[in-house]
């Protein structure tokens, strides 16, 4: 019991939980996997050296962007070792049927078809065995399957990443919120207003699908600002009024959720360049999504901010006595003014990614994302009293939601049975909270 104490009593305790969560997920989607791509096209060479080089080959991969490096891959390494390769296949059966009509007609002897799993199993190979004198005696080599979880697929965790980057973004200004012990309930809402005010912008006064690279730089730089002037007006309210957080944000989404409906006629608004999905869906780091890279960043300058600065102090003095900061001389309403902005900003390039990611904007985004970040700063072990957080350990909440979603969808679990489990989360990282603070004793 003692060691379970002095892991959840860390700041850090939830990345225990994470790793946990990541082995069981893996162990349960175990599977034999076909490989993809240059590592199918690299293990194949080394079973076709074994060959003797009696004929040609004829390499068949997927029109897909892995069946294109295999084939590619693998003709450069079958030529440079002195092969024939009689020709290549991307697509499906037409393809290979075509591939292998030539083959014949000009008399050329096959030896080999080098193809993905996916071909080997095609009735159009079986088809031509039996029709087909010189086809009988063609050997046909795939890549060897090996046991690796989906879970640990690199396009699945890429995809967590993703997935997970505006909910991630958002919990950062939500954790600076919660740690001053307030709260913010119009970050949802604010996605949907952001991603409809930047992309009518776009539209409107930038030349829509004909707007230059500065014109949605500049559309998107107002929505954001607009966004942090929605979240200045509730702080004012909290600063200057005494207006409850949980009233003033309700009032706020309330605001942001009809306006952005009100702009957009509550239709969609898809008159954008392609260029316009660059920070959404691209990924010119190294095969890292942008929205992934600029998550770091910020999460980076967020640590910095709270653990380095005057202001992050201020802020933690601000959420664990209120009264005593203001008697220290910190500047409570200029805390909770820059707090409140600066999650409205936050929240504004969530809108702003989303709308990327989809190359749109529509009113209906952001639904119900103010659960999810708040769930994930309390999963991370920020406390809702405030003066206690950590931008880190929010991080591991978000990597936690995003895990758990992603691991009941690779199993197959239903969209209410997820909802009931993250619910669960949410209560049980509530309970560990006020235990902590108990020392971990019920009270009576």
């Amino acid at each position: 019991m003692k060691w379970f104490k002095s892991i959840f009593s860390s700041d850090y305790g939830m990345l225990g939980v994470l790793i946990l969560l990541c082995g069981f997920f893996s162990w349960i989607t175990l599977e034999e996997q076909n490989p993809e791509g240059s590592e199918a096209a690299f293990q194949l060479y080394e079973n076709i050296q074994n060959e003797d080089k009696i004929g040609g080959v004829l390499i068949a991969g997927r029109k897909t962007k892995t069946g294109n490096q295999f084939v590619e891959q693998l003709k450069d390494l079958l030529k440079d070792d002195g092969w024939v390769v009689l020709d290549t296949v991307q697509g499906g059966p037409p393809q290979l049927a075509n591939a292998l009509k030539g083959i014949i007609a000009q008399n050329k002897k096959l030896q080999l078809l080098a193809c993905e799993e996916v071909f080997a199993k095609m009735p159009v190979l079986e088809n031509f065995r039996n029709s087909e004198k010189g086809m009988k005696g063609v050997k046909i080599l795939t890549p060897e399957t090996k046991l690796w979880p989906n879970f640990l697929k690199s396009s699945n965790l890429l995809n967590i990443a993703n997935q997970i980057a505006v909910i991630a973004i958002l919990a950062i200004g939500m954790t600076l919120v919660i740690v001053t012990a307030g709260i913010d309930l119009s970050v949802g809402s604010l996605i949907a207003f952001s991603a409809v005010l930047a992309t009518w912008f776009v539209r409107e006064f930038f030349g829509a699908d004909e707007a230059t690279n500065f014109g949605m730089i500049c559309a998107c730089s107002l929505a954001i600002s607009v966004c942090a002037g929605l979240g200045l007006f509730s702080g004012s309210m909290i600063a200057f009024f005494g207006v409850a957080p949980f009233v003033a944000t309700l009032g706020m989404m309330m605001i942001a959720s009809g306006l952005a409906y009100m702009i957009s006629g509550g239709l969609s608004i898809y008159e954008l360049p392609v260029r316009f999905s660059w920070l959404g869906r691209g990924d010119d780091f190294g095969g890292l999504p942008n929205a992934v890279i600029l998550m770091v960043i910020l999460y980076l300058l967020a640590h910095l901010v709270m653990s380095r600065t005057t202001m992050g102090r201020y802020i933690y003095a601000v959420g664990g006595n209120t009264e005593a900061a203001r008697l220290s001389g910190v500047p409570v309403k200029k805390v909770l003014l820059w707090v409140y902005a600066s999650c409205g900003a936050l929240a504004g390039l969530g809108g702003v990614i989303m709308a990327s990611q989809f190359r749109s904007g529509d009113p209906k985004y952001g639904l119900m994302y103010e659960l999810y970040v708040i769930a994930a700063v309390v999963v991370g072990g920020t406390s809702l009293a405030g003066g206690k957080g950590k931008i880190f350990g929010t991080l591991i909440g978000a990597f936690i939601i995003a895990v758990i979603q992603n691991g009941m969808n690779l199993t197959g679990v239903q969209s209410y049975t997820q909802k009931v489990v993250l619910g669960t989360v949410l209560l049980l990282a509530v309970l560990l909270d006020m235990m902590k603070k108990r020392g971990w004793k019920l009270s009576i």
